[in-house]
């Protein structure tokens, strides 16, 4: 960790971490006092600030850097031919997105595991915990592969176009090896997440984007490689990323939470496995969930037209997502930090700034989208019927903007907390037994189009977020610090030792 932001963490914890005592999992005398005032109130609001941001900031650089890369491919494949555009989008938004959530979904357990650890003064049970959730996730992706090996009969069989399946399919043959650098890059990001190391996180991303940028320039456009050169490009990003992460944690930066490879890892592994589940249900649900709109357009006349148009809105309604998924990861890591300490009102206190930082964030880039509403869409496609729909959706992807801003924020709470089970049912019921019923009857049956699906959808959200705040707000956090230490003495505590 930083000497900044150690200087930022209170000092009784940094004491408790050399002695290696551990916490009595009550809330003890570091804990911030209630608020009165508003004087009182700014000054709290600074120092959590600080303390947030300086996780948020590289840790939203690093997951836009991570999704452009994938958006750098959509818009080089949207200048080769709308086919193309649409093949790379289908198979990013409907095979990658569902190994993505999968993995993505696992590898948050760690979270919980090593955010609360780490508060708790259990430093070494840190790399204890990645190794397993390696072994799990690369024992997942083997069975997701097969998704992307048969990608063209899936994809046919869920409707879509005979010409996009089969461009979707060659493209997902090549993009096999990108599910083995999830598999291993999520647990190495929630691994250093844990210990604020994200300035590392931020660089390498950094490098990627810079070096993914010039090979698909250079395989696409310049040798004419086309899907081949994107999928080339795209592996070769992802693993440099997973390989260099890996170099910097092998080489002694982070103490001990790594202390080399150990047979430990493979103890417990099916209660890690359903602690995983648990977590990716939970990221699933919400990630497929705008999934959906890519491929009810695939059902709608003139499908390229709608697939790519709906690609383009999504990719950017993602890469603004990125940003409340850098808070995300900002407010699980000192939710579940403080917690591990047994600091209830701090983490309660922390949930408060980040909701308002992201709201704001969310205000401006949705003003930055419709003061640009006119030239956005041309970087995307050269097709004026695709830019005209593109056009025409801008409002409700400004409105979604601004209600995703918040929504994953919440999320991060709840995975800090360890609530990932109970989020579960919450998006169960609001997005798939309200939102997508909604929405389809509002573009079928009222004829409303994918605007109308959409508006669904978004209701669902809506709702789901209203949900998940009122459990925030009806929060016991004491009783949340008593439960954290619960959770680390069997995964971290008397029980591994």
């Amino acid at each position: 960790m930083d000497d900044n932001y150690r200087h930022l963490l209170l000092s009784s914890r940094e004491e408790e971490d050399k002695n290696g005592h551990g916490h009595s999992f009550t809330p003890d005398a570091d804990d911030i006092l209630p608020i009165t005032g508003v004087g009182p109130f700014f000054r709290e609001l600074n120092v959590e600030s600080k303390k947030l941001w300086y996780i948020a900031g590289p840790a939203i650089f690093t997951t836009v850097c991570q999704y452009s890369i994938n958006t750098v491919t959509q818009v080089f494949a949207g200048h080769l031919s709308t086919l193309d555009l649409a093949a790379v989008s289908i198979q990013a938004f409907v095979i990658a997105t569902f190994a993505f959530g999968v993995l993505l979904g696992m590898g948050s357990a760690l979270e919980t595991l090593c955010g609360q650890a780490y508060g708790a003064g259990q430093i070494d049970m840190l790399g204890i915990y990645m190794q397993r959730s390696w072994i799990v996730l690369t024992a997942t992706a083997m069975v997701l592969s097969l998704s992307y090996i048969f990608a063209e009969p899936i994809l046919l069989m869920i409707g879509q176009t005979p010409e996009i399946s089969k461009a979707a399919g060659v493209f997902s043959v090549w993009m096999v090896p990108e599910v083995f650098a999830y598999a291993l890059n999520f647990p190495i990001a929630k691994f250093l997440q844990a210990q604020s190391k994200v300035m590392a996180m931020a660089v390498i991303s950094g490098v990627g984007l810079a070096l993914h940028a010039f090979c698909s320039w250079l395989l696409i456009m310049s040798l004419g490689w086309g899907l081949v050169g994107a999928a080339v490009a795209l592996n070769a990003s992802w693993w440099f990323i997973v390989a260099a992460q890996m170099v910097y944690i092998f080489s002694g930066t982070c103490g001990r939470a790594w202390s080399g490879f150990s047979w430990q890892a493979f103890h417990n592994l099916w209660g890690f496995v359903r602690l995983s589940l648990e977590s990716a249900v939970m990221l699933c649900l919400e990630l497929w969930y705008f999934m959906a709109l890519i491929l009810f357009a695939g059902y709608f006349k003139n499908a390229q037209v709608a697939v790519g148009a709906m690609s383009i809105c999504m990719n950017i309604l993602d890469w603004t997502l990125m940003v409340s998924v850098g808070m995300n990861a900002a407010i699980s890591v000192r939710v579940s930090n403080e917690l591990g300490a047994a600091h209830p009102r701090t983490a309660k206190f922390s949930v408060v700034v980040a909701v308002i930082s992201s709201f704001l964030t969310g205000l401006l880039l949705s003003l930055v989208l419709m003061v640009t509403w006119n030239q956005y869409p041309s970087l995307f496609s050269t097709d004026n019927e695709v830019q005209s729909l593109v056009k025409q959706l801008t409002p409700l992807l400004a409105i979604s903007i601004l209600v995703n801003s918040i929504q994953p924020t919440l999320s991060g709470v709840a995975i800090g907390a360890g609530w990932q089970a109970a989020v579960a049912y919450v998006n169960i019921a609001c997005y798939y037994l309200f939102g997508i019923p909604l929405g389809l009857v509002m573009g079928y049956k009222f004829n409303m189009g994918i605007t109308g699906i959409w508006d669904g959808m978004l209701s669902g959200t809506v709702l789901q977020t209203c949900v998940i705040f009122w459990m925030v707000y009806k929060t016991n956090w004491n009783n949340e610090a008593s439960v954290a230490g619960d959770r680390i003495r069997t995964w971290g505590g008397q029980t591994e030792s």
